[in-house]
């Protein structure tokens, strides 16, 4: 009986240093149980209180989910304040998303600037698709708008498909800038392999929610889907649209 009352304190001590309620730490550990048989292998990155009772948010990766605080029901979708109308979900997302992006880092992306940049947004593009080579044959209308673009692989036909093949390439080539706006006039380049960030790009855009190409993420997180004429973007993020 001694042991387990010092087992007990312990573990309270524990939790309230940790700022974590006891309720808190057993919840945590149901929804973390529970998620192995859902997702084996894969731990969350985070869980917090959502806005809904008896619920909690949980992060694997940059993906969002709802779950029970008892770990039994899953939750996939957005999560509305009826009052407001206000999509809580999508603010949540957009917040995750850029950070995603940001974590994978410039150095990662081949970026399109602007000479006087005054916004920068994210593109995940297919060399094949015939919107995402519209958006390319106005990149000089966009940088003169003041708006950095900064390119992200997304075959849409997925990995080792040829769209992937010419992504890699472009990415091997010494310039970069010049061999994208070559592969999106249609020339096929030279097949390369080096080493490249096609394959994270790729899968950090299914897992951000990417379903098309162009997708186009601004600073803030949100995400457009397709094609924007250069003015119009430009004159809509002047706005703060």
């Amino acid at each position: 009986m001694k042991i387990k009352f010092l087992s007990t304190a312990l573990l309270l001590l524990t939790v309230s240093f940790s700022g974590v309620s006891l309720a808190e730490s057993e919840s945590h550990m149901a929804i973390t149980k529970s998620l192995k048989s859902v997702f084996p292998g894969t731990a969350p990155t985070e869980i917090s209180p959502s806005p809904m009772a008896g619920v909690s948010e949980v992060l694997i990766g940059p993906r969002l989910f709802y779950i029970t605080n008892d770990g039994k029901y899953l939750l996939q979708g957005s999560l509305i304040e009826i009052a407001t109308r206000k999509d809580i979900s999508e603010e949540r997302r957009n917040g995750i998303r850029q950070s995603a992006i940001d974590e994978l880092g410039e150095e990662n992306m081949i970026v399109f600037p602007a000479k006087d940049s005054r916004h920068t947004i994210s593109v995940f593009t297919d060399i094949d698709c015939g919107y995402c080579r519209k958006l390319h044959d106005e990149i000089d209308q966009y940088n003169a708008n003041g708006i950095t673009v900064r390119y992200l692989a997304f075959p849409r036909s997925g990995i080792g498909a040829p769209s992937y093949d010419k992504a890699v390439s472009v990415w091997c080539e010494k310039d970069r800038l010049a061999a994208m706006t070559r592969a999106k006039s249609g020339e096929n380049l030279p097949k390369a392999d080096c080493k490249n960030p096609v394959k994270e790009e790729y899968e950090l855009g299914q897992m951000i929610g990417v379903q098309g190409t162009p997708a186009i993420v601004l600073e803030d997180g949100t995400m457009l889907p397709g094609y924007i004429p250069a003015a119009k973007l430009a004159a809509a993020l002047d706005k703060g649209v």
